[in-house]
């Protein structure tokens, strides 16, 4: 079941909300992120919100973090683009992710 809720932000965007979102993803760096798939017992970001949505995301690797706001598109693989950060283990940009696989959910941040 998706769910679209209408948020108060900058760019005045309708944020789409699903359920038991969560993906792996391997990308480094801060570029869109290729998602590996669902992690066991949850759906994929196309599956939960489709492809050209709007989201908010949390990304998790160790100590580095991200949240944001990112569009979702279906492809070969999948990719989740980081187009606003909102907060981070950096101070609030984008982080430059380090090798390993992080940990990616579709998340409820009021964004305003």
């Amino acid at each position: 079941m998706v769910f679209l809720l209408g948020m108060i932000n900058t760019s005045m965007t309708i944020l789409s909300l699903a359920d038991r979102v969560r993906e792996t993803s391997t990308t480094t760096g801060t570029g869109t992120l290729d998602l590996g798939g669902a992690v066991s017992s949850f759906q994929t970001f196309v599956s939960g919100v489709g492809s050209g949505s709007t989201c908010t995301y949390l990304i998790l690797l160790g100590t580095e973090w991200e949240t944001g706001e990112g569009t979702v598109t279906a492809g070969a693989p999948d990719t989740l683009s980081r187009d606003r950060v909102l907060d981070s283990s950096t101070g609030g940009s984008l982080v430059s992710f380090s090798a390993g696989t992080k940990n990616v959910l579709l998340s409820y941040f009021p964004i305003i």
